[in-house]
């Protein structure tokens, strides 16, 4: 098909308006690149069909290295606040992971307000059911055809089409095609990708029923309130942003030998295991009915009921998601402790959608075959808000680049959880939606959300996102730490000094003089405590307190990680040709030749982690390139 000379034109066309496609087309508009977002409904953007929250563990990571890049998720995350919590407060700094609920509705309204003031962005309401191809080797998309037949030509194209694409709700034995929530699904678009050359998978998400919170008997309930100090997402929020918010507390309820007994006599009406459902579905947020099958010896599963927002009466039951038929969710859900007269006001559902085989793409989420496409969010087999806006951020700045004639940004895995998922997903792919975990990374030691800001602000301020004024901040912030953390090495307190303090914490007292900041690697020591001891301390703000404390407490660990990071800088900086045969390199195994033909790797790093190429392969490559 032919673009007529009167077709409409953008530098940049995103596709989809969830999380992805919004930072998409929000780095992409800041960088000055004419950029249009087209969304099935304009009532739709940015929704929360799955749950109504912003972090968790890792993710909250990933919304700290967001904002700190740029991007606009935690900011609007933080004005919409209805309780924060911070996970795994038991465990290191490292794994503390910051969740908050929010208001679902308000977060929508304000994010849209957000697109639909900033300038370069054209906010568009309409499906997208074709892409235009130049042919070439490879090949260029040069614009999109939409439902009405309109034309778009342009540069650029970001494919963020969530769990849209050619999607289908399943309950019990009923099934039908549409999106989350009751939306349209997008129709005709995965047919146009299959047929330029894009391999795609079929995966499955699901969601638990909506309940009235009238008819819930929280006396039945644990209450798990927010906590007491709450610390914004974003660095241009002030500490004082919370100040005065009453949070609205969560519950905790639990299944029990009744909630089972009914799942277990009805498994077989479950579209998951009825055969309905052929997509694969997400191993760490599995279904209620799938929790029973892999968990038999359990008696009980937690569950956590959330509010959807602060002017509604609408519920969310954490953990309680299922494909099971409505008479049987309400069994189920009259079976918990407070939910025997419960109502439910919208039913759980299986939903399976198309995504694409992420290793069709390199580490700028551009596809190898077709210059000028990328994906990002769960097209790209992920799942979750925060890991699908990652994504979208650096799809968004990448597609602005290339209109831009500029080199893309590669973000490494040891400098950011956002590049440790990218390189995840491109190198090794995925055969189930993806998920963030601190687990996932090799270098999560230093990459702790209280220094999300050190590592990336100055990734965003040279990208063109952070603004000189934030720029200036952020700097006069670093250069407080690193004077406070050298004061804390400087100033030496004597036994007879440190004795009281030491004792009434139940510390060894020293034998010979110590730092302050000898004192405060001593798990037990906190910053706070010794103030005791250290009178001419300045008053600084609590998140400078919180990272100095951090970086004398972590510093043997994370320069240990520091030392690995060098010794594999090597591997990632030795870039592998394009266009290399890897059949042709004697010496080579056949699996890895094969996945190394697949795959592209940009650098002997990458390759290394491809799954089926091993440590003598990646010894022959280096042989290789060192006779070139």
């Amino acid at each position: 098909m032919s673009v007529s000379n009167n077709a409409c034109r953008a530098q940049v066309i995103v596709i989809g308006a969830g999380h992805a496609g919004i930072e998409a087309a929000l780095a992409s508009a800041r960088l000055g690149v004419d950029t249009v977002l087209f969304t099935l409904s304009l009532d739709a953007v940015a929704n929360l069909p799955c749950n109504p929250s912003i972090g968790g563990t890792a993710k909250g990571h990933l919304v700290y290295e967001i904002d700190a890049l740029g991007g606009e998720m935690g900011r609007v995350a933080d004005l919409v606040t209805l309780q924060s919590r911070t996970l795994n407060l038991g465990k290191g700094a490292a794994v503390q992971s910051k969740r908050v609920q929010v208001d679902r509705r308000k977060y929508q309204l304000l994010m849209k307000e957000v697109l639909e003031k900033t300038s370069n962005l054209r906010l568009i309401q309409g499906e997208v059911t074709e892409l235009l191809l130049d042919e070439g080797s490879p090949r260029r998309v040069r614009g999109v055809v939409t439902r009405l037949k309109e034309q778009w030509e342009c540069d650029c194209v970001v494919l963020a089409t969530g769990t849209f694409l050619e999607s289908a709700i399943f309950v019990g034995d009923v099934s039908y095609e549409a999106g989350p929530d009751g939306l349209l699904p997008a129709k005709g678009l995965s047919a146009s990708l299959q047929a330029a050359g894009i391999r795609l998978l079929r995966f499955k998400t699901g969601t638990p029923a909506r309940v009235k919170r009238a008819t819930i008997d929280f006396s039945c309930l644990e209450e798990q309130p927010g906590e007491e100090r709450m610390i914004p997402y974003s660095a241009l929020h002030g500490e004082d942003l919370f100040d005065g918010l009453s949070q609205i507390p969560c519950h905790i309820v639990y299944t029990n030998a009744e909630t089972h007994r009914i799942i277990r006599e009805n498994i077989t009406r479950s579209a998951l295991y009825s055969g309905k459902i052929h997509g694969t579905g997400p191993r760490y947020c599995p279904s209620i009915e799938d929790k029973l099958v892999r968990f038999a010896d359990k008696e009980r599963h937690q569950l956590f009921v959330e509010p959807v927002g602060e002017n509604t009466e609408e519920m969310y039951i954490q953990g309680f998601s299922t494909s099971l038929p409505t008479d049987v969710q309400k069994q189920m859900l009259a079976s918990l402790p407070g939910f025997a007269d419960a109502q439910i006001m919208r039913y759980a559902y299986a939903i399976e959608y198309d995504c694409a085989d992420p290793t069709q793409m390199d580490a700028s989420l551009e596809f190898k075959s077709v210059a000028g496409l990328f994906g990002a969010g769960q097209f790209n087999g992920t799942s979750g808000y925060e890991e699908a806006a990652a994504q979208g951020l650096v799809a968004g700045i990448n597609a602005a680049r290339r209109v831009l004639g500029k080199e893309p940004l590669l973000l490494p895995r040891s400098g950011s959880y956002i590049g440790t998922l990218i390189d995840d997903l491109v190198t090794k792919g995925t055969n189930e939606p993806y998920r963030m975990m601190t687990s996932r990374s090799e270098y999560r030691l230093l990459l702790r959300q209280d220094n999300a800001d050190r590592r990336l602000t100055p990734v965003g301020y040279e990208m063109g996102l952070i603004s000189e004024g934030r720029y200036a901040s952020y700097c006069s912030k670093v250069a407080v730490q690193e004077a406070e953390k050298e004061r804390l090495e400087s100033t030496h307190v004597s036994p007879a000094d440190a004795k009281d303090f030491l004792l009434s914490i139940g510390e060894t007292p020293l034998k010979s003089g110590a730092s302050l900041a000898d004192l405060l690697r001593r798990p037990p020591v906190t910053y706070e405590q010794l103030a005791q001891i250290d009178p001419n301390r300045p008053e600084l703000p609590y998140l400078v307190r919180l990272s100095v404390e951090t970086d004398i407490k972590y510093a043997g660990y994370a320069n240990r990680q520091l030392s690995e990071v060098e010794r594999h800088r090597k591997l990632e900086e030795k870039k592998l040709p394009a266009n290399l045969d890897y059949s042709s390199i004697r010496g080579l195994r056949l699996e890895a030749a094969q996945k190394l033909n697949q795959i592209r790797p940009l650098t002997l790093g990458q390759a290394s982690r491809i799954s089926g190429v091993n440590p003598a392969d990646v010894s022959v490559l280096l042989i290789y390139l060192g006779m070139k």
